[in-house]
């Protein structure tokens, strides 16, 4: 998500708390609340406010939301998920596919007006590798960073990386960034980048706003500037893009779907995604150390009755990261009697072979994702069929990732999302090594294939790790997956040129708004 978490583990909410002053105190709807897009602005509601603004060291997703439209990467997926030039406008590889030259594109300013030159590229990836943040992984065969002349990147490494593109372009978490915004020690509060749109203010627990980049590269976006608001409940977020007061939310109540494709007040997208949502079980606490005892529980989840309370029939239920539809999928179905009798007997099955009799698990979810919660009243009514009772502490997202991070958790539950290749989807997840591995799994034929998978050249026997990883990732239960989601989006039909997009991706520099579309 990443992207954590994207975890994630990658990985959407809100709009400020001036629309729900103006609910809550009766006053009339339909009339929009500026917080300084504009008039030719856009107002979005996002399901949660960012945890912080420094690319390199967030990994909520509410973050990457925002900082989309700050920073730029090297490169950058199309809506294809396809890379394409951004800040270099080319670049070549070495016969021995050793070394990767960027050119960099002539005249990009950050937006305090510093020119962009190759050390700020070095600085940028140099600072991740150095201080070991979420995204060093992606680097874990680079020997060098250079700067042989202002406009040229060169990238060494010590063995072919057949995904250097995708790893240094499919998500902002690989964003270059500003060396004096970074040692000011501004970059989490007041980021600088080369972005579509600047920085302009933020209002804790309120909204942040941007403002438009006139001497962006790719040329000055149409609309004046983008206001995050955020809005934790999905029904409110839709009342208010209904009502007029928000252009657009990705916080839409999955049960609203159906019906909203006759509704001519909003434009409606369901997109397939690469996203996916799992549970994890801490594999440091005893007695989730033990394989059989993580197979029991997934023997005993009901994935259908999750899906199915959470979307609304607009995800699919998988029990590996990667979607059927995908290239890169792998068939798996060892879990499919999960939730039934047969399946809660295989669980009791194992149970009995491991000598374990747990009668109380604590379950870590959180309000700013409101299926955590709703997933986790199924699985205790799933569980208690074993004699296990849930204790499902929920808390707000960024108690959430404290956490997670210290351990302090038997389960959780959480999506990634933004992945593209499949590295993303498992590398820093399930890898012994791997930066958001929270779950504490390891397994030795797991680390090798998914090394492997990280320098394999040929498509077919990359795929052949990864197939083989995954598999072994849901029989020994690093993750256990759950499904698949969608990209619910909607906007007002006033809104034009903004796509929704497979990676979850929110990109407004195209965006246009035409008040004789609207309604």
């Amino acid at each position: 998500m990443t992207r954590t978490a994207v975890s994630t583990a990658v990985l959407r909410v809100f709009t400020a708390a001036v629309v729900l002053a103006v609910v809550l105190a009766g006053c009339s709807t339909g009339q929009r609340v500026d917080l300084g897009a504009g008039a030719d602005g856009v107002v979005a509601a996002i399901a949660g406010e960012p945890d912080q603004l420094d690319p390199h060291k967030t990994t909520a997703y509410f973050s990457f939301e925002v900082l989309e439209n700050v920073f730029d990467t090297l490169v950058e997926p199309d809506e294809n998920l396809q890379m394409q030039p951004a800040l270099a406008e080319s670049w070549e590889v070495s016969p021995d596919e050793l070394t990767w030259t960027f050119r960099l594109r002539d005249g990009v300013v950050f937006h305090d007006g510093t020119p962009l030159t190759a050390d700020d590229v070095v600085f940028s990836y140099r600072r991740i590798i150095d201080e070991e943040l979420p995204n060093s992984d992606k680097f874990s065969a680079v020997t060098a960073v250079e700067a042989p002349d202002p406009s040229t990147v060169v990238i060494r490494t010590d063995r072919p990386v057949p995904n250097m593109l995708t790893n240094l372009g499919g998500f902002k978490g690989m964003a270059i960034v500003s060396r004096r915004n970074v040692e000011s020690g501004q970059i989490a509060t007041r980021p600088i980048g080369t972005g579509p749109f600047s920085f302009r203010d933020q209002r804790s627990g309120d909204s942040i706003m941007l403002a438009a980049n006139p001497d962006y590269w790719g040329g000055a976006p149409d609309i004046t500037g983008v206001t995050y608001r955020f809005i934790s409940e999905p029904s409110t977020a839709l009342s208010a893009l209904q009502a007029g007061e928000i252009d657009w939310t990705d916080s839409i109540p999955p049960q609203r779907v159906a019906q909203l494709g006759d509704d001519d007040s909003v434009t409606l997208a369901v997109t397939p995604s690469n996203d996916y949502w799992y549970l994890a079980l801490n594999q440091a606490r005893d007695p989730w150390d033990d394989v059989r005892v993580r197979q029991a529980i997934a023997y005993a989840v009901d994935r259908d009755s999750i899906v199915q309370a959470t979307s609304y029939g607009t995800a699919e239920a998988n029990q590996l990261a990667i979607p059927q539809g995908n290239p890169w999928y792998t068939p798996y179905d060892r879990y499919r009697e999960g939730g039934s009798e047969d399946g809660l007997n295989r669980a009791r099955e194992l149970l009995r072979e491991a000598g374990a009799a747990p009668s109380n698990l604590d379950m870590l979810v959180t309000t700013d994702y409101p299926q955590t919660v709703t997933a986790a009243q199924i699985i205790a009514d799933n569980l208690s069929s074993l004699g296990i009772t849930v204790d499902i502490r929920t808390v707000d997202f960024a108690t959430w990732l404290d956490e997670q991070n210290s351990g302090n958790f038997d389960m959780l539950m959480m999506g990634w999302l933004g992945n593209i290749d499949p590295d993303d989807f498992y590398y820093a997840q399930h890898h012994t090594d791997g930066t958001s591995n929270a779950q504490k799994f390891s397994d030795p034929e797991v680390d090798r294939l998914l090394d492997a998978g990280r320098v394999e050249t040929d498509r077919d026997a990359r795929a052949e790790d990864y197939a083989g990883a995954a598999t072994l990732i849901a029989d020994k239960v690093s993750y256990i997956f759950l499904y698949n989601p969608s990209v619910i989006q909607a906007w007002n039909p006033a809104l034009s040129g903004y796509q929704a997009r497979r990676d979850g991706a929110v990109r407004f520099r195209d965006a246009t708004m035409n008040p004789d579309g609207g309604v």
